[in-house]
């Protein structure tokens, strides 16, 4: 991870790990001629807390002779706008952040204090969504910043991937974070308290101190496991890579923006675990902002690629589909349509369980749809709303089973403002002018089964805030899908 001379910009959040990790790589300095830079990014989500921690950031480098980096950014209302989970937006906004202090500094890497802990929430987090070989690798010890989505340029001077582009190393990452604390307490350093690490709306959070707790009664080393796990596939993906690049190159006959095309006897003859890779990679080259693949996808259109006769189709994740000619395999976008719109879109049929307040990932995609409940409203802010993908009902009315599905065979609807009258979904899909190749993706919120929201187009008679209402439900789609601490470095 180091070598002499190398220029570090630390990322400081005043929490016990990254003060655990300033304090290791001072102790390094004389060793390896380091040159450390202190960097913080106050994400302005906690008020005077946010603020103070900023401060402590500031006095502590100050203290310890190191220069540093201190900025605001209001990531909470980057997040409104561009409709993202807080979550993922302060991640984006905060390697932005790194990378240009980097760019600014010279520094050759950019340390984070991701722990053992960490790594074995990730791990977890990953394999319950779906993940394949690549997303169980966890968190890696040494990565490209070019690697990471980022939100830039970060404050308007240009562009936050400097060249040559840094490495983000975490050194922390096999050390558990029970140990860490011993070493904040052994060396007398009094790290700040983040109080929305307590927060468990925030799913990484619940893994934290519901699910990994309930593990532990099971097998008490149960972090230690995953771990293992995370470094195993690792290295394991790393042969898998290399083996997938050659079959590419053999099995790949054209490769377009549009399109990958295959040559069908030379794909067949590959080993399962290669086609299921370069079926991967594919989508991912397709579409560059997919993060999983359903193990479902790729193995039904596995199974129709070796099975399927000239003509066959299988549906991938965003729009993509493989389709089999006479001596080819071609993923690209399903029907010959245009890409997807930027929009939430499901892509499976499997209704999705609606929590009242929750959080409920989309499958295979960026979005998230949250919901809260309010006591209190505005009713004249609840008439003015613009946003397509927020809705407000009448928490009362929703009453049974809620779900979000795309549509099916029958589904009717009483579209707000028509009287009560009944219409067919596909004929209000038609007029409100949705295309064709993306109506069986459009999300439905269905209540006891009652479609009561085509989703980013109307909501329905009958669960509609009245003066009677008591309590209002809020919904809306953002961006999600964050694999990282939500609000610290580590």
């Amino acid at each position: 991870m180091l070598a002499p001379g190398d220029g570090i910009v630390a990322g400081v959040s005043g929490g016990p790990d990254s003060l655990c990790l300033l304090h290791v790589l001072l102790q390094l300095r004389p060793e390896y001629g380091l040159r450390l830079h202190v960097a913080h990014l106050n994400h302005g989500a906690r008020g005077d807390d946010s603020d103070a921690d900023a401060e402590f950031v500031a006095a502590l480098a100050a203290d310890w002779g190191l220069p540093a980096t201190v900025q605001k950014q209001d990531v909470p209302g980057l997040a409104r706008a561009r409709r993202m989970a807080f979550e993922e937006t302060a991640r984006r906004v905060r390697y932005a952040f790194l990378a240009q202090v980097a760019a600014k500094t010279g520094a050759t890497r950019i340390a984070v204090g991701h722990n053992a802990d960490d790594q074995a929430e990730t791990v977890l987090m990953h394999f319950l969504r779906g993940a394949g070989p690549a997303g169980l690798r966890g968190m890696l010890p040494i990565t490209p910043i070019g690697d990471y989505r980022m939100i830039e340029p970060f404050d308007g001077e240009g562009s936050c991937t400097p060249e040559p582009a840094p490495s983000i190393i975490r050194p922390l990452l096999e050390v558990p974070r029970s140990d860490i604390e011993r070493y904040c307490t052994t060396h007398g350093l009094a790290p700040r308290f983040d109080r929305s690490n307590l927060d468990t709306t925030y799913f990484r959070n619940r893994l934290r101190h519901e699910l990994l707790p309930l593990l532990e009664s099971y097998n008490p080393n149960i972090r230690a496991r995953l771990c293992h796990t995370a470094a195993v596939v690792a290295d394991d993906y790393e042969v898998l890579t290399q083996l997938r690049e050659q079959a590419w190159s053999t099995a790949v006959q054209a490769e377009r923006q549009s399109a990958v095309v295959f040559d069908r006897t030379g794909w067949r003859a590959l080993p399962v675990s290669l086609q299921r890779a370069t079926l991967r990679q594919a989508a991912y080259r397709l579409r560059r902002t997919l993060r999983d693949v359903d193990f479902v996808h790729i193995e039904n259109a596995r199974r129709v690629g070796m099975q399927g006769e000239t003509g066959a189709q299988a549906t991938l994740p965003m729009g993509l589909a493989l389709a089999v000619g006479y001596d080819t395999l071609t993923v690209g976008d399903a029907g010959g349509s245009a890409p997807p719109p930027d929009e939430p879109l499901l892509w499976g049929t499997d209704p999705i369980p609606v929590q009242v307040p929750g959080a409920m990932p989309l499958p295979d995609s960026e979005w998230m749809l949250r919901a809260q409940v309010l006591h209190e409203w505005d009713a004249g802010h609840v008439a003015a709303n613009t946003d397509p993908w927020t809705a407000y009902f009448d928490l009362n009315a929703l009453a049974g089973t809620l779900v979000l599905r795309p549509r099916r065979q029958g589904d009717r609807f009483r579209p707000q403002g028509m009287g009560g009258h009944r219409a067919k979904v596909s004929a209000f899909m038609t007029n409100v002018k949705i295309p064709l190749a993306w109506r069986d993706r459009v999300p439905l919120l269905v209540a006891d089964g009652e479609v009561i929201w085509v989703c980013g187009r109307r909501i329905g008679d009958g669960v509609t805030i009245g003066p009677e209402t008591r309590r209002v439900a809020r919904l809306w789609f953002e961006r999600a899908r964050s694999t990282q601490k939500g609000t610290s470095y580590g």
